[in-house]
């Protein structure tokens, strides 16, 4: 199952640059880096990037990232993936931009 984390462009430069994360500001005062499942990415960006642009969708691959990988209740008790571990470039599947349109951002047709 793939999962996606929005990174500011910043973040993904960062991410790029050094081949790890330890994730966002509030990846870091949370303890674990926040995902998305593929249902759950455009509430996502509309509550946590809205009007950003610049941003930038990875998608990983759950499984691959074993024990560290919880998937714990958040908004309206449905369960997200959060990772208790840096997370790796080389675990990244791809990376696509996630613009900004007229009426949210704009998402890969399979996630749309």
């Amino acid at each position: 199952m793939q999962i996606y984390k929005i990174l500011r462009a910043a973040e993904w430069q960062a991410f790029q640059a050094t081949g790890k994360t330890s994730g966002a500001p509030i990846d870091l005062t949370d303890g674990f880096i926040h995902f998305s499942t593929a249902a759950q990415a455009q509430e996502t960006a509309a509550k946590h990037f809205a009007n950003e642009d610049g941003l930038v969708l990875v998608a990983f691959e759950a499984g691959a990232m074993g024990d560290a990988l919880k998937w714990e209740p958040s908004r309206g008790g449905a369960l997200f993936p959060h990772l208790y571990r840096d997370l790796m470039l080389s675990e990244a599947l791809w990376h696509r931009a996630l613009p900004l349109g007229t009426d949210g951002h704009i998402f890969p047709e399979a996630l749309a």
